[in-house]
């Protein structure tokens, strides 16, 4: 197992990230949340909050991907909290647009419409 993941600096130099990354925006949802899943483990502070968004997030993708609406929205729900905390750091990463774009989806899930209506999830450098 690897050391713990103590500060920013040290998980933006760990090549899982950006592989983790690399899948989510692959739609690799599954894949994605496990390397994700195995790095948070590993890690502690408040980089924790940002990696358990992300993986919520390509969770929540999964359950929609089978038909589970009511989990999908209760995962991009706590996803969406993890990242508005202001504790939550953005590693560099374009959290307002995830935000926005999680936002939408949960909005389509609300009022029983296709979340496909709105883009897929991406987690992108910020600009």
């Amino acid at each position: 197992m690897a050391t713990s993941t103590t500060n920013t600096s040290i998980l933006l130099e760990d090549h899982r990230l950006y592989k983790a990354i690399e899948l989510f925006n692959s739609r690799a949802w599954y894949s994605a949340h496990d390397l994700f899943e195995e790095i948070w483990h590993e890690t502690y502070g408040f980089e924790r909050n940002t990696l358990q968004a992300f993986l919520q997030i390509a969770v929540a993708q999964v359950h929609l991907e089978g038909g589970n609406r009511n989990g999908a929205t209760l995962l991009y729900g706590e996803a969406l909290g993890r990242l508005e905390n202001v504790r939550t750091p953005n590693l560099g990463f374009d959290i307002e647009r995830l935000c926005e774009c999680v936002k939408q989806r949960l909005k389509l899930l609300h009022e029983d419409a296709d979340p496909g209506l709105f883009t897929v999830p991406l987690i992108l450098k910020r600009p």
